[in-house]
C-alpha cells in the first residue's frame, strides 16, 4: 500500500512540476542540465530535466521527502528567477492580495528591492519611522527580524515591513563595510510633500518626494507658484523618489515637455503596448532645466528623467538610477496559490526599458556624472561579488562635516552658465 501511495505521489508531483516548467519555458527561463544543453526552446528538454531531478529525490533522497514542500520551493525558485517582483504566493498570500490594504496598516517608510539576493534599500521616505531610526538607500539588509532576506522572496520581504501599528522590527544591514541593528516600530505617517525655492534671482529648485496618486497636483502648484516669481532656471530634484504610478509621472514629465514622446510601455517579445505623446496644452514651464538624480530614483521618477533626456530637454547630473519599472499580474494556481509576475515594462521614449535583466544594464545614466562620495556598495559591485564582503574592523574616525551636495552644487554651475 506505501508504495501504490508513493507511486501516486510521483505522478501528481510530476504533473504538478511539468505545468510549471512549461510556465516557465513560456517565459523565457532556462536551467541548465549538467553535462547536456538544455535548448533553450524546446519545453521537453526542460521538463526531462525536472522529471529526473524529482526521480532522484523519490528514489535517492535519505528519508521520504515532502513533496509538498518541494513543489512550493520549486514554484518560489521558478518565480525569483524571473525578476526581483516577481514571486509564487501561497494561498494565505493570495487572500492577504485579494483582500487589499487595509488602510490602518501601518509601515516601514522603506522602499525595497532585491540585489544578489539580498533585500536592497532604494529609498527611505521622510519622516518614516525607518528614516527615524537611521536607515538609508544603499543599505543592505541582511535579515528582517531572524530571517535572512536571501531565504525570502522580495515580496515577503516587503509583507514582514507592513502590519499594525506599534509593531516592533529588527533589521540588520550591512552599511560601508560592517553590520548594524536597527530596531523600529510600524506606524502611519504623512507622506512627504514637494518642495520648491527660489535659490538665487531667477533660479529656482524642486524637490519631488513621491509620486503617488494626486501628487502631480501638489507638484503642479509648487511649480506654478515658482514661474510666478520670475524662475527660468530649474533645478528637478527626483533623488529619493521611488514611489508612484506611471500616469503621475508622465502628466508631471508634460510639465517640461510640451512634444514628443514621453514614455512607453513594453510587453511580450519587446512589444510596445502603449505610447505615452506630450500634449503642449498641458507645458507649464520651458526655462532651462536639470534633474538631479541617483540610485534612489526609481521607478515611475525613472520616466521623468527618461523623457527629460531624450526629448533633450535638460542635463541629468548625479548617478545611474536604480531601474525598477513594471507591473505585476497574479494568476491564480489550482492550490490556491498564485504566480504573480511581471507582465508590462515601463519604458524610455526610444522603447529601451528601464528595468534590464541586470543592474548594469537598468537605469537612466546622467549625462553630467558626479558620484556621490557617502555611496557605499554599489548594485552592480554586489552583483559581481555575488556575497557580502569580510566585515571590516570598527573604527572610530573623528567626527567630520556634514558631506557637500556635489550633484546640487553641478547643477547650480551648469544654470549659472546659461
Amino acid at each position: 500500500m506505501g508504495v501504490v501511495r508513493m507511486a501516486m505521489k510521483f505522478k501528481v508531483s510530476v504533473l504538478i512540476v511539468s505545468v510549471v516548467v512549461a510556465l516557465y519555458v513560456v517565459i523565457g527561463g532556462l536551467l541548465p542540465r549538467s553535462g547536456v544543453i538544455a535548448s533553450y526552446n524546446d519545453p521537453y528538454s526542460q521538463l526531462t530535466i525536472f522529471q529526473e531531478v524529482l526521480t532522484r529525490i523519490i528514489n535517492d533522497y535519505v528519508d521520504e521527502p515532502d513533496l509538498e514542500k518541494v513543489r512550493v520551493g520549486a514554484l518560489r525558485g521558478l518565480a525569483e528567477g524571473l525578476d526581483p517582483y516577481s514571486a509564487y504566493l501561497t494561498p494565505e498570500q493570495v487572500r492577504r492580495l485579494n483582500g487589499g490594504a487595509s488602510g490602518g496598516e501601518a509601515e516601514s517608510g522603506l522602499v525595497l528591492s532585491k540585489v544578489a539576493g539580498y533585500a536592497y534599500v532604494v529609498s527611505v521616505l521622510k519622516g518614516s519611522p525607518a528614516e527615524i531610526a537611521g536607515l538609508r538607500p544603499g543599505d543592505i539588509i541582511e535579515y528582517i527580524g531572524t530571517r535572512a532576506t536571501r531565504d525570502m522572496s522580495l515580496y515577503e520581504a516587503r509583507e514582514l515591513l507592513v502590519g499594525p501599528r506599534g509593531t516592533e522590527v529588527e533589521v540588520r544591514v550591512f552599511r560601508e563595510g560592517r553590520a548594524e541593528t536597527f530596531k523600529f516600530q510600524l506606524d502611519r505617517f504623512p507622506r512627504p510633500k514637494p518642495e520648491a525655492k527660489v535659490l538665487e534671482r531667477g533660479l529656482g529648485y524642486l524637490k519631488l518626494a513621491t509620486l503617488d496618486e494626486g501628487e502631480s497636483a501638489r507638484i503642479r502648484a509648487e511649480l506654478e507658484s515658482l514661474i510666478g516669481q520670475g524662475v527660468n532656471r530649474l533645478i528637478l530634484d527626483l533623488r529619493g523618489v521611488a514611489t508612484g504610478s506611471l500616469a503621475e509621472a508622465v502628466t508631471v514629465a508634460n510639465y517640461f515637455i510640451g512634444s514628443g514622446t514621453l514614455a512607453k510601455t513594453i510587453g511580450r517579445e519587446g512589444r510596445v503596448l502603449q505610447t505615452f505623446a506630450a500634449d503642449p496644452q498641458r507645458q507649464l514651464y520651458r526655462g532651462d532645466l536639470v534633474a538631479l538624480i541617483d540610485r534612489s530614483t526609481a521607478g515611475a521618477a525613472e520616466i521623468i528623467a527618461a523623457a527629460i533626456l531624450e526629448n533633450k530637454r535638460g542635463e541629468l547630473v548625479g548617478e545611474r538610477t536604480f531601474g525598477a519599472g513594471g507591473e505585476q499580474k497574479l494568476f491564480p494556481l489550482r492550490d490556491g496559490g498564485g504566480l504573480y509576475i511581471t507582465v508590462v515594462k515601463y519604458a524610455t521614449p526610444s522603447g529601451k526599458p528601464i528595468m534590464g535583466s541586470t543592474s548594469a544594464t537598468s537605469g537612466i545614466v546622467p549625462t553630467v556624472e558626479v558620484p556621490r562620495p557617502d555611496r557605499g556598495m554599489i548594485p552592480e559591485e554586489l552583483e559581481e561579488r555575488e556575497e557580502l564582503p569580510p566585515e571590516e574592523p570598527v573604527a572610530h574616525p573623528p567626527a567630520q562635516p556634514p558631506v557637500e551636495d556635489l550633484p546640487l552644487k553641478r547643477a547650480i554651475e551648469i544654470l549659472r552658465k546659461k
